[in-house]
This record gives structure tokens, sequence and C-alpha cells, in this order.
């Protein structure tokens, strides 16, 4: 995929559709159309997307935390299956963590299927630990889900570490 085809933009209204589109690929309809409406309407969430950029923009990935105190929890990260192992799910991670960081939120958290090694091992690289098991989750087979949390991100020392990942995805995938 061309790097300068990549648009990362923070989500609206306009691209619900896509997101509800998204969101059935990847989880098979998770959350509803008036649930994202909520998400978008709301003032304590951050959703982002990820667009490919030619004759008209195509959502390819979107990510999403909510503003909990000093808490950044990250509630949703998506990548269309055929564009994984693309850097895309990066991007989205750094871009989550610096937009909680510019927000001077103290640590971020999620949970995570046990069964998903791919998203442990992304969450793991960017600094997460574990911090918990939350048993039977998942409501659509009863998995248990991981607790995931990154401490320190109101910190200046993170900084270094946001530049440090964005060397790392910039080749990959932003402009």
């Amino acid at each position: 995929m061309n790097t300068l085809n990549l648009k990362l933009k923070p989500l609206t209204i306009k691209n619900i559709d896509e997101i509800v589109a998204l969101d059935k690929i990847c989880f098979g309809g998770l959350w509803s159309w008036e649930t994202y409406q909520r998400e978008l309407d709301s003032p304590n969430c951050e959703l982002l997307g990820i667009f490919s950029c030619g004759n008209s923009e195509v959502l390819l990935a979107m990510g999403c935390f909510w503003l909990i105190l000093e808490e950044a929890h990250i509630t949703i990260l998506a990548v269309n299956p055929q564009h994984q192992r693309q850097g895309l799910g990066q991007a989205l991670l750094y871009s989550l963590l610096k937009a909680a960081n510019d927000l001077g939120l103290e640590r971020a958290t999620l949970e995570v299927r046990i069964s998903n090694l791919g998203a442990i091992s992304l969450y793991k690289k960017f600094g997460f630990k574990t911090a918990g098991r939350r048993s039977k989750y998942y409501q659509d087979n009863g998995e248990d889900a991981l607790i995931l949390w990154l401490n320190g991100i109101h910190k200046p020392e993170f900084q270094a570490n946001l530049t440090q990942w964005y060397g790392m995805i910039c080749d990959r995938t932003l402009p």
C-alpha cells in the first residue's frame, strides 16, 4: 500500500455508515449505528480513522478511547482484515496514545481477548502490561479478556516513547 494515499483524521457523523460497516467486518457488529452516534456525539470520546485516499476515501481502520478521569480507556482498535499487517494498527495505537498524551491523561487501559495474540503483541510492543483478567468478558463466546495498562503517559519522558514509536511506524504507514 502506498503510504502517500493514507490519511489519519477524526471520525465524524459523516463517516458513521463506514464505521458500522468496519465494525461488522472486524467484530461481527459489536456496536450499533446508535452506539457509534453516541460515541461521536460525546465530548469524552476520541474516535480516529485511517482512510485510503484515491478517487474516494475508504475507511481502513479505526480506534477509539473514552476519557475517564485521567485515563484513556481504549474501546476499539479495528483494522480491516484485508489491510492488516501493514502497520495500520501501530499507527492507530500511536495516534490514540499521542492524543491521550496531548490531553494530559495519565494512563491508558484496555481489554483484549486472550486468544488475540496479534493484538496482545502490538499492545506489549507499545509498553502495555497485564494488570488482570476478566473472566467470561466477551458475550459472544464467553472468552476471558486480559486487562492491559500503560502508566505514565502524561510524564515528560513519555515524549521519548512517542518519538521512538513514530519512527517505528512512519516508514510503513504515515506520510
